[in-house]
């Protein structure tokens, strides 16, 4: 069953039960701000919400200033088809059917292709879910140069002492970073109860993000499991804060945004007690979200500036252990490899993505230089990930050998 129905089929039980209570509970519910959670995601609304998510959520603004980082233009077309399972699919299909709202193809600093769909534009702003926590990741790296944070040994707890005694309690910024905390967090989605969907609606009635993560537990021993789970990447941007003594949002707009030669500016959405979501949802125009995609590409350098450091980039986007690797993976959650909150592709392709839910991606081919960004309200994304990747792989391979 399609997410999306799930959580509609609740939020369609909560409005009769309000109803059925009388007018007033049901004008509280439309009036409050758990609303704006309930519909979110639902077919009617979904597209727009996620190029308009300042209709949706409060947000800081992540200012664009300083000279823009330009592409030059050299437009080719995509491939008619790609391969994927053994069977020859067709792209403009996959396109149509995944709901993209926008797909950006760069190859050598060039725009090869650029299209936006579902009354999206250019100057659109669209979300990134869970791609955020890439760019999290990236600021780490960051304040890790500039000696804000020690090592990525210490534990979080040196910086959030509220975490002492929570499953965070001695969890160490690396085992945060590569989704191996082996803390209890409920991710499904397709749950309208989980851990995570409970979060927006506690965060838009504006509870503070410690107060879920300190009633956190351990299920399984630190550093030994990669299990994706949202918390660790709140775990990582309250250290952030606290190391560098500034929001995220203006961490991102001095040390990233304005360096990178953004061209718009951003936001990044909060929850109703003002704080920005670590884990997710910043909003951008796709061609930002492309530099930031060339920047990784450029090992973190634009010109002579080098914005993220050369190694952060390298060892950010690959495995440092075995529970890391990509394929069939007994200490892994899923097939995909994962780095410090980068995704790595199964098959010996030099690449790695940040992927959002709901069919968000940012991928990057280091042996092609191709940067691809998708943006997307795919009902289906939870199936599609090995697909988009195919789906890339043809792109990139076509765009970079001139065919």
């Amino acid at each position: 069953m399609r997410i999306a129905s799930r959580l509609m089929r609740i939020a369609l039980g909560i409005v009769i039960l309000l109803v059925l209570a009388g007018g007033g509970g049901f004008l509280w519910l439309w009036t409050s701000p758990y609303w704006a959670g309930i519909t979110l995601f639902s077919d009617g609304k979904r597209v727009e919400n996620f190029r308009t998510m300042e209709r949706v959520f409060p947000y800081r603004d992540v200012a664009a200033s300083g000279s823009v980082w330009a592409f030059t233009s050299d437009p080719r077309p995509l491939p008619q088809a790609y391969r994927y399972n053994g069977e020859l699919r067709d792209t403009a299909t996959f396109l149509d059917e995944t709901q993209t709202t926008g797909l950006i193809v760069v190859h050598d600093g060039a725009i090869a292709h650029e299209e936006y769909r579902l009354g999206a534009t250019g100057t659109s702003r669209f979300t990134s879910w869970s791609m955020a926590k890439s760019v999290l990741s990236a600021l780490v790296g960051i304040a890790l140069k500039e000696g804000h944070i020690g090592s990525l040994a210490d534990r979080i707890d040196q910086y959030v002492p509220e975490l002492v005694g929570s499953g965070y309690d001695g969890v160490t910024i690396e085992d945060a970073l590569t989704m191996s905390s082996g803390v209890s967090f409920d991710e499904d989605y397709g749950n309208p109860f989980s851990d995570v969907n409970m979060l927006f609606f506690k965060l838009a009635a504006g509870a503070d993000m410690r107060d879920t993560l300190v009633t956190l537990v351990n299920d399984r021993p630190t550093g030994t499991y990669n299990n994706y789970v949202s918390s660790d990447s709140i775990a990582i941007g309250l250290m952030l804060e606290a190391a560098t003594g500034m929001p995220l949002d203006r961490y991102l707009e001095a040390r990233l945004w304005t360096p990178m030669g953004a061209e718009s500016d951003a936001f990044w959405s909060t929850g109703r007690a003002g704080a920005v979501l670590p884990f997710c949802c910043l909003n951008a125009r796709l061609r930002d979200y492309a530099r930031f995609g060339r920047l990784y590409l450029m090992s973190g350098r634009r010109g002579s500036h080098q914005i993220v450091p050369s190694d952060w980039v390298t060892y950010s986007t690959r495995p440092i252990g075995p529970h890391l690797e990509p394929g069939e993976n007994p200490a892994s959650s899923w097939t995909f490899g994962y780095g410090y909150h980068w995704w790595i592709p199964e098959a010996p392709e030099d690449e790695f993505l940040a992927i959002g839910i709901w069919g968000q991606y940012t991928y990057v081919d280091r042996v092609r230089r191709i940067v691809i960004i998708k943006s997307s309200a795919d009902p289906d994304f939870d199936t599609r990930d090995h697909e988009t990747v195919a789906v890339f792989r043809a792109i990139s391979k076509s765009i970079a050998d001139g065919r």
